[in-house]
């Protein structure tokens, strides 16, 4: 099989090269630019692959709300581009998607699962959506997978790392930390949910897939997870997201569940808690 894997220098990109078991095609910026109909459509012809994995996307949350348009050409249009021209060579589609498609449900107790009704509430969530969309609409050999709180060793190029190792940073420049506690996530290493993309591809899967950690936790946590594992004696303490503005809403719960994973034979990511004392013991 041969693939073309858009996004192959992010966090998950660089996870997923070290775990296909294929000819990868790796594409990225600055040379590859989603946004660009008329060079997505010529380089995925001249690579001619068997699927494209789509993991471009602009996931700085915060900067989506202060430049919604260049996250719809990013998060949307390019997804609608990547699927058509994908399409055309009769290739499979995998667009990464995102937790932050729901919460507009509001407080709940459970995780979101597949079959849920999605409704953003902060831009980059309806930018991620209307990607879904389009790719759907543009290839019917699509595979939507959502996840949630990711974070690889490659760190996030548009986050300046991830949350993981802003904790870490964080733990040896202060003697505390506020870390809001009304957020609900299950935090996924990308190593994981590569080992997972890859064993999909060896399916016939469509449609929309949740791949995340089994369970779930606060961003407070989370954070204290961290510190602990990492043998910081920094204190860390909860607070309210009111208390900690931003200029886009969070879900207070945005944690995933898969309904289809186990009827494919794949099983879910380990815990939170397992992954995590693994990324650090790698680090």
């Amino acid at each position: 099989m041969r693939i073309a894997l858009i996004g192959a220098a992010g966090q998950l990109g660089h996870d997923l090269l070290e775990v296909l078991d294929a000819d990868v095609c790796a594409l990225d910026l600055p040379a590859f630019d989603v946004t660009d109909a008329a060079q997505v459509d010529e380089v995925l012809r001249a690579e001619r692959p068997d699927c494209v994995i789509n993991c471009a996307a602009a996931t700085n949350v915060d900067g989506c709300e202060d430049d919604p348009e260049a996250a719809w050409r990013v998060n949307a249009l390019g997804a609608g581009y990547v699927a058509q021209a994908a399409a055309a060579l009769r290739a499979r589609v995998v667009f990464i998607s995102t937790d932050y498609v729901f919460g507009l449900a509001g407080a709940r107790d459970a995780a979101y699962v597949e079959s849920d009704p999605p409704g953003p509430i902060s831009m980059y969530g309806v930018t991620k959506l209307a990607g879904e969309y389009l790719t759907a609409a543009g290839n019917r050999r699509h595979l939507i997978v959502r996840s949630c709180g990711l974070y690889g060793h490659a760190g996030a190029r548009g986050k300046g790392g991830n949350f993981v190792e802003t904790i870490r940073r964080l733990a040896r420049e202060r003697a505390s930390l506020r870390i809001v506690h009304d957020q609900r996530l299950s935090p996924t290493s990308t190593r994981a949910l590569a080992d997972r993309l890859a064993r999909l591809l060896d399916t016939d899967a469509t449609g929309t897939l949740h791949v995340a950690a089994r369970d779930h936790c606060t961003w407070y946590e989370f954070a204290q997870a961290i510190v602990e594992l990492v043998g910081a004696d920094t204190k860390v303490e909860p607070i309210r997201s009111c208390d900690y503005p931003m200029k886009a809403r969070r879900p207070a719960m945005s944690a995933l569940s898969s309904e289809r994973l186990a009827h494919l034979g794949i099983e879910p990511c380990p815990p939170w808690r397992e992954m995590l004392a693994q990324y650090l013991q790698d680090r």
